[in-house]
C-alpha cells in the first residue's frame, strides 16, 4: 500500500506526496536548523516522527473525505516517548505540538497534556511506518550546557527550539508541495557583507558632511569602539551610550562586522516601543536599502506603497521565520515569542541562533518578567552561539540577576567620559508643587515640555494651560496618525522659534525625536527622568537645557504601586546624588529597584515551576504562555475613523472581511482601550463591529486635543475620563 503526506485535488496520486519523503525532508531540513545548537540528531528524529500517525489507514481515508478528523501527532510523540528515554521526552513535547502547541507536561493526564498524549490507547495503528522508515537507534546528546541551578529552563527552552526547527521544517516542505509558486518566493536575495559595505558607504558620507562639532567628535568615537568591539568573541555585551551619541547606527555597525567575523547569520534589533520602531526601521533602510530590512510588529503597515508586490510577498514570507539578515522586531514580539508554546509565535526561534541580537533601550526590559528574560539572553549566549547588546543610556543593573560569573562586556571605551562629554542638561528637584504651580512654569518659557505619568493628570493640565496657539496635548488616548500629525507641527514651531508648549504622558519620552530648552517632568524612575531629558537640549544649542522634577500636590499618578515606588527611590538619588543622570546614579537605581521588587522580578514563578520539573523533564508550556506577557493588561484595539482613507478602509473591510493587509493599514488609527472602558462603550452604543473589528460610530466622543475623551459616572457625582 502507498502512504500519502499531502493530496492534492488532482485525483491523480501520483501527483500526491508521498509520506516518507515529506518525513525525510523534514527531518533533513530540521536537522539543518538544529545544527547551530548541536541538536541536530533529536531534530532529525522528530522530523522522523511528526507525521507517523499518518501511517494508519484512518488518515489515508481522511485525504479523501476532510470531514474525518484524525489525531496524526500522537504516534509520533509515543514512538519517541517509548524509544529514547529522557531527550525521547523533549522529543515527544515538539512532535505532539507540532499542530496545536507544546502541551504542559506533568502527571496529569488531561485531554492535552502530553502524557494523555503518549499514553492514550485510542491511537490509530499506524504500525506500517515500519515498513518505510528507519528509525535511529539512539540520538547523540546535543551541545546544550545547563546553566548550575538552571537546569529545567535550558531543558524546556531546548525544547522550544527543536519545536521551532521542527515546525518550521514542516511548514516549508508542506509549502513547497502544496504551493511551489509562492515557495520559490522565499529566500533572502542581500547577503551580511553587502548590508555592511551599504551601512559603511553611509556612515562615511554622513562623516564627511557633518560639521566638526564637539558632538559629532563623540559619535565617529562611538561607531569606532564599535567597529573595534567587534572582533570579542561571541557573548553579552553592554553598550552604554548617552542620547544623542549615535548609538543607532554604531551599534548596527558592531552587529554587522561582528557577524562577519564570526560566522553569524543575522542581526535582530529589538525595540521596546512600537511608536519609535518605525523611525528606527525608516533609519536602518535609509542606510542599507528598502529590500534588507524586516519589520515585525503590530503596527506595520502595509508595504505595497514603497515596495514591489514580489518584494512585498517575500517580506510576509519572511516574517513566519525571520529568514532575512536584518530584523527589526519588538520587545512583545521577541521575549513572548521565546516563553510561547504556539507554533505560529515558535517558527522563527531556531533562526535566533547564531545571530546578533541588540537590545535597544534595554532598561524597558519588563519588571515582572526581568528574571525569565535575563535568563533566555544567557542561554541564547551560552547555547546558541548568539551574541546580545544591552544598548541604553541607563543601563539595567543586571550583574545581580546573571549567574555568577557572567559578566558583559563594555562596547564603548569610557561611557562615563562619553556622559560627560555629552552632557546637556542640568537637574533640578522643586520637590511637591501644584499643578497651577506647574502651569506657571511652563507658561514663564516660549517653549516647554511637561510630562507626567498618567492621562488624566495631563488633561488636568492642559485644561488650566489652556487651548491656544501653540499648546499642545499628547496621549495614547490619540490614535498614533493624530499623534503623529501634532509632532508635525511641534518640530515645525520648534524649528521656526515659536512658542510651544506640551503636556504630554510618558509615550513622547519613547524615542520622540523633539528638542525643548525646558522639560519638566512629574517624579518617577531615574530611567523615566533621563528619558525625559533626552527631549531637553537634545541637539545641544544651549550650553544647558533645564530640566525640573517636581512631586504633584494632588497626588495624580502615586496612587498607583508602580509610580510610588520608582517615584520614591528616584526622588531619594535625586536628594543624595550631586548628578542623579550619571551613571554611578543610574547603577544605583536599579539596583534599589531590583532589590525592592524583589520576588516581583519573576512575578509568575516562572523560573521556579521549570525547575520543580526539571528532573522528570515536566513543564507546564502552555501555563506559561499564557501568563508570560510583556504588556499586562488586556487591551482592546479600536479603530479610530480620524479622516476619509480611514474611512474607506473600514468600508473595504466590510466588503472583503478583514485581511492581513487591511488590519495593518488601520492600526495607525487604531487605539488601546481597557476591558471595562471598551464595555462602556459597546453598552452606550457608541461601537460599531465590523467584520470583528471595532470602529468608534460617535465622533463627537473624540477630542481634537484630547482624543477619545468619555466620560464615566463613578456613582459619587465625579468624572473619570478616558483620555
Amino acid at each position: 500500500m502507498n502512504y500519502w503526506a499531502h493530496s492534492l485535488e488532482s485525483a491523480d496520486r501520483a501527483r500526491w506526496q508521498p509520506l516518507k519523503d515529506h518525513l525525510q525532508a523534514v527531518a533533513d531540513r530540521a536537522r539543518s536548523f538544529a545544527s547551530e545548537f548541536g541538536a541536530e540528531d533529536a531534530a532529525s528524529i522528530a522530523g522522523l516522527c511528526h507525521d507517523l500517525g499518518k501511517y494508519s489507514l484512518e488518515f489515508q481515508s481522511r485525504l479523501e473525505d476532510s470531514r474525518l478528523h484524525v489525531d496524526h501527532s500522537s504516534a509520533g510523540a509515543v514512538v519517541a516517548a517509548q524509544r529514547y528515554g529522557a531527550v525521547g521526552r523533549i522529543i515527544a513535547y515538539a512532535v505532539a505540538g507540532h499542530h496545536g502547541g507544546i502541551p504542559d507536561g506533568g502527571d496529569d493526564v488531561t485531554e492535552g497534556t502530553l502524557l494523555h498524549r503518549i499514553t492514550r490507547k485510542d491511537i490509530p495503528n499506524f504500525s506500517a511506518f515500519a515498513g518505510e522508515i528507519e528509525l535511529p537507534a539512539q540520538p547523540l546528546r546535543s551541545r546544550v550546557s545547563p546553566q548550575p541551578n538552571q537546569a529545567g529552563f535550558s531543558a524546556a527552552f531546548l525544547v522550544r527550539m527543536l519545536f521551532s526547527c521542527l515546525v518550521d521544517a514542516d511548514y516549508l516542505d508542506t509549502e513547497q508541495f502544496l504551493e511551489p509558486m509562492k515557495s520559490s518566493e522565499r529566500g533572502t536575495s542581500v547577503s551580511l557583507s553587502v548590508l555592511d559595505s551599504r551601512l559603511m558607504e553611509c556612515l562615511r558620507r554622513k562623516m564627511v558632511s557633518a560639521a566638526p562639532t564637539h558632538v559629532n567628535h563623540k559619535r565617529a568615537q562611538v561607531l569606532e569602539d564599535c567597529l573595534t568591539a567587534a572582533e570579542h568573541a561571541p557573548g553579552l555585551f553592554t553598550l552604554t551610550v548617552p542620547t544623542g551619541g549615535g548609538k543607532t547606527l554604531s551599534s548596527l555597525a558592531f552587529a554587522l562586522k561582528h557577524a562577519l567575523l564570526h560566522g553569524l547569520e543575522r542581526v535582530i534589533y529589538v525595540i521596546p516601543f512600537t511608536s519609535i520602531i518605525e523611525q528606527n526601521a525608516a533609519v536602518f533602510r535609509e542606510a542599507v536599502g528598502e529590500d534588507a530590512v524586516l519589520e515585525h510588529h503590530s503596527n506595520v503597515v502595509s508595504r505595497n506603497e514603497r515596495l514591489s508586490h514580489e518584494c512585498t510577498q517575500r517580506f510576509d514570507l519572511a516574517e513566519e521565520n525571520w529568514d532575512m539578515p536584518l530584523v527589526v522586531t519588538t520587545n512583545v514580539q521577541f521575549f513572548e515569542s521565546l516563553f510561547s508554546n504556539k507554533p505560529s509565535r515558535c517558527r522563527k526561534l531556531h533562526s535566533i541562533a547564531r545571530s546578533v541580537v541588540i537590545l535597544d533601550e534595554a532598561q524597558m526590559l519588563p519588571i515582572e518578567l526581568l528574571d525569565p528574560c535575563v535568563a533566555a539572553l544567557n542561554e541564547l549566549v551560552r547555547n546558541y552561539r548568539t551574541s546580545v547588546v544591552l544598548c541604553s543610556a541607563t543601563q539595567p543593573a543586571l550583574g545581580g540577576r546573571l549567574p555568577e560569573g557572567v559578566q558583559p562586556r563594555e562596547i564603548a571605551g569610557d561611557p562615563s567620559g562619553l556622559y560627560t562629554a555629552l552632557r546637556r542638561v542640568t537637574v533640578q528637584n522643586r520637590g511637591t508643587i501644584t499643578d497651577r504651580d506647574v502651569v506657571a512654569e511652563l507658561l514663564g518659557h516660549d517653549q516647554a515640555l511637561c510630562i507626567v505619568n498618567t492621562r488624566r493628570h495631563a488633561r488636568q493640565l492642559f485644561e488650566l494651560l489652556g487651548d491656544r496657539a501653540g499648546h499642545y496635548h499628547l496621549s495614547a488616548a490619540m490614535c498614533p496618525i493624530h499623534r503623529t500629525q501634532r509632532l508635525h507641527e511641534i518640530r515645525a514651531r520648534l524649528k521656526d522659534g515659536k512658542p510651544c508648549r506640551v503636556v504630554s504622558t510618558q509615550l513622547i519620552e519613547a524615542g520622540v525625536d523633539v528638542d525643548f530648552p525646558m522639560v519638566i517632568r512629574a517624579i518617577a524612575g531615574i530611567d523615566s527622568i533621563a528619558q525625559a531629558a533626552g527631549r531637553c537640549n537634545r541637539e545641544g544649542k544651549l550650553e544647558r537645557g533645564r530640566v525640573l522634577v517636581f512631586t504633584p500636590a494632588c497626588g495624580e499618578g502615586m496612587s498607583h504601586v508602580w509610580f510610588r515606588r520608582t517615584g520614591a527611590i528616584g526622588a531619594t538619588i535625586l536628594e543624595q546624588e550631586a548628578d542623579p543622570l550619571d551613571l554611578r546614579s543610574v547603577e544605583r537605581y536599579f539596583k534599589d529597584l531590583y532589590f525592592y521588587e524583589g520576588r516581583r522580578l519573576d512575578a509568575h514563578n516562572i523560573m521556579q515551576e521549570l525547575e520543580l520539573g526539571a528532573k522528570s523533564l515536566s513543564f507546564p508550556f502552555r501555563q506559561i504562555a499564557d501568563r508570560f506577557r510583556v504588556i499586562g493588561d488586556e487591551m482592546q484595539g479600536l479603530v479610530i475613523p480620524f479622516d476619509r482613507d480611514c474611512g474607506t478602509l473600514v468600508a473595504q473591510v466590510k466588503a472583503q472581511g478583514v485581511s492581513r493587509g487591511l488590519a495593518r493599514r488601520l492600526q495607525p488609527y487604531t487605539i488601546s482601550v481597557r476591558p471595562w472602558d471598551y464595555g462602556l462603550l459597546r453598552d452606550v452604543g457608541v461601537l460599531e463591529e465590523v467584520e470583528g473589528v471595532a470602529v468608534l460610530r460617535d465622533m463627537q466622543l473624540y477630542d481634537d486635543s484630547y482624543g477619545l475623551s468619555i466620560a464615566r459616572d463613578k456613582g459619587k457625582g465625579d468624572e473619570v475620563w478616558i483620555a
